[in-house]
């Protein structure tokens, strides 16, 4: 039997496959790492390095990513506590990244896919969130989450 081990019954996997397998993944994160090391060079605090945003812009209305460059160089930086202010969605989404991220690396590995099926309560439930998330941000009550 090809690819069996007769001691074990296992079958072997060529050397290369986890390595291809992973592939993509590291794609992915590569991308992920260069902006946020581009983000962690070019101080978003300093005008005239990255475009305004238009919504703010033209209206004034603070979007639900306003901040959230500022948020990712803080959250480079270790400066937690002025992330969360910049933008407090933009972290959680760091942490759904690399939670997310690490169960496909892990299961890319195991040969298995990673099968995300979010159903369409959770799925509203999100939409929800950044609904009420942009519209406490832009009351005058909101000002901590301001940008």
């Amino acid at each position: 039997m090809r690819g069996v081990n007769a001691e074990t019954q296992r079958v072997t996997r060529p050397p290369g496959s986890v390595v291809r397998r992973l592939a993509v993944p590291g794609g992915v994160l590569t991308a992920v790492v260069g902006a946020f090391a581009y983000v962690a060079a070019v101080d978003p605090n300093e005008p005239g390095h990255y475009p305004a945003c238009p919504l703010f812009q033209y209206t004034g209305v603070y979007c639900p990513g306003c901040g959230g460059l500022r948020s990712a160089h803080a959250f480079v930086h270790g400066d937690f506590a002025a992330a969360l202010g910049a933008n407090a969605v933009a972290v959680a989404g760091y942490l759904v990244f690399a939670v997310v991220w690490t169960l496909w690396a892990v299961r890319s590995v195991q040969g298995r896919p990673l099968r995300l099926d979010p159903g369409p309560g959770l799925l509203w439930s999100l939409g929800a969130l950044l609904l009420v998330f942009t519209v406490v941000r832009n009351l005058p009550f909101g000002g901590w989450l301001h940008p």
